[in-house]
């Protein structure tokens, strides 16, 4: 049985606890308590050592940065459609693409430098420093649209600029240990995916047969498979995470429209072909969401499982629309719905109360 020991100056700094992390301890001490592992003083003085937090001041801060980035873009574009910007810009039209480079250029090492800077003395700031950055990240990618007009040949192979600003992202979120500038390295990977695959045929529907959402499956599928081989670098732990979550956003992103589209390249192919014809993809999209949220179940992996969830809900949501939305009753629907998630919810409960028991059993035969 555990004990608790006082400490010498009798006063303990209390944990500042999310509810849910604090629900989490009250359970599992009371749990300990219950089987014999606490004494009645050690539960109580566990129970005193922890506090809930009375606002998440970290998430207002999060959510604040994002508010004022959304409207610092929305303030940009409405400057950019205002008849005053446009005679200005129509002034300043004759300044040539390499200067404005240039200018975007000394502006993004600007920001990126305020930004570390910013990371060193206040490391605490996270979402303000990282806004910090993602400043830079724009200028960075006006510097290499402006680059890429003064290299244009006038063959319109431009997935090569994207292909440039995956290494320029990805050596800046290296320097600078920033997950956002790393995710801006991945969409300009996507970027250079879906446009170079266009390029090399001419623009055409299809690629090795494949339309874009069959062709961002398989991509999806490489993005996740490196998040894994990243966790195993030390470098590139940091990143992990994220290029997970995006990898799988495009992997679930194209199976959802391929469910719906089909391997079709065009509008007029597709329109061609009645909805039930292309079930079979929004079975796969199915089979694929369900095979994922069980693996995040049995692995505790919390993005898998949460990716499945969703993208099962989207898909039978989706197929309601298309296939039973004028023919079945509204009501006799969502009860099918809640009853198949509320068995789903029964089954799962009762395999995880089977498993507990299993664990006190072997508690008690270990303490026996």
């Amino acid at each position: 049985m555990l004990s608790w020991k006082e400490p010498k100056n009798n006063r303990v700094a209390k944990l500042n606890l999310d509810k849910q992390e604090a629900d989490f301890l009250n359970q599992t001490i009371h749990h300990w308590k219950t089987e014999g592992l606490l004494d009645e003083t050690t539960s109580n003085n566990l129970l005193q050592s922890y506090e809930v937090k009375q606002f998440d001041w970290r998430r207002l801060a999060q959510y604040s940065i994002w508010i004022a980035l959304a409207c610092g873009l929305i303030a940009f574009a409405s400057l950019v459609i205002d008849d005053a910007i446009l005679d200005l810009i129509a002034k300043l039209s004759d300044t040539p693409d390499i200067i404005i480079s240039i200018i975007s250029a000394v502006l993004a090492t600007y920001f990126y430098f305020i930004g570390q800077k910013r990371k060193n003395s206040n490391p605490e700031r996270v979402f303000s420093n990282e806004a910090i950055l993602f400043i830079g990240v724009l200028f960075t990618a006006s510097a290499i649209a402006f680059l890429g007009k003064v290299i244009d040949n006038g063959k319109g192979h431009f997935s090569l600029l994207f292909l440039l600003s995956v290494f320029i992202y990805g050596i800046l979120a290296l320097r600078f240990s920033s997950q956002l500038i790393w995710a801006f390295a991945l969409f300009s990977l996507g970027s250079w995916f879906g446009t170079e695959t266009g390029y090399q045929t001419h623009w055409g529907d299809y690629f090795l047969r494949m339309n874009y959402p069959l062709r961002f499956v398989f991509f999806g599928v490489f993005l996740s498979a490196l998040a894994i081989l990243m966790a195993r670098i030390p470098r590139f732990t940091l990143f992990k995470n994220i290029t997970y979550v995006i990898g799988l956003f495009y992997l679930f992103v194209s199976l959802w429209l391929l469910s719906i589209f089909g391997n079709f390249g065009n509008m007029e192919d597709w329109l061609k072909v009645k909805q039930k014809e292309l079930l079979y993809w929004g079975l796969l999209s199915a089979l694929f969401s369900l095979g994922i949220m069980f693996y995040g179940l049995k692995k505790n992996d919390s993005i898998a499982r949460e990716f499945g969830i969703s993208f099962l809900l989207i898909n039978i949501y989706t197929r309601y629309f298309e296939y039973f939305w004028d023919i079945t009753n509204k009501a006799l629907f969502f009860s099918i719905l809640a009853l198949s998630f509320w068995l789903i919810g029964s089954r799962a409960e009762r395999i995880w109360n089977l498993k507990g028991a299993k664990k006190s059993e072997t508690a008690k035969l270990n303490d026996s």
